[in-house]
């Protein structure tokens, strides 16, 4: 998968990531800025894109 694809990502992913950039945008930052905070938030909360076994655990489970 390319660096960038968000194929891997959930509908549920998907919409909060936008949910999160329209957000920041409404507090002034640029179009990239805020999609890069988004999909990092994303990341942070779900471990990242879909995916089966390792890697999928809460942290300290």
């Amino acid at each position: 998968m390319p660096q960038g694809d968000k194929s891997a990502y959930t509908d549920k992913q998907r919409r909060q990531a936008e949910h999160i950039e329209d957000s920041e945008r409404k507090k002034g930052r640029s179009k990239e800025d805020a999609e890069r905070i988004a999909w990092a938030t994303v990341n942070k909360q779900d471990g990242g894109g879909k995916r089966s076994g390792s890697g999928r655990r809460k942290p300290g489970a």
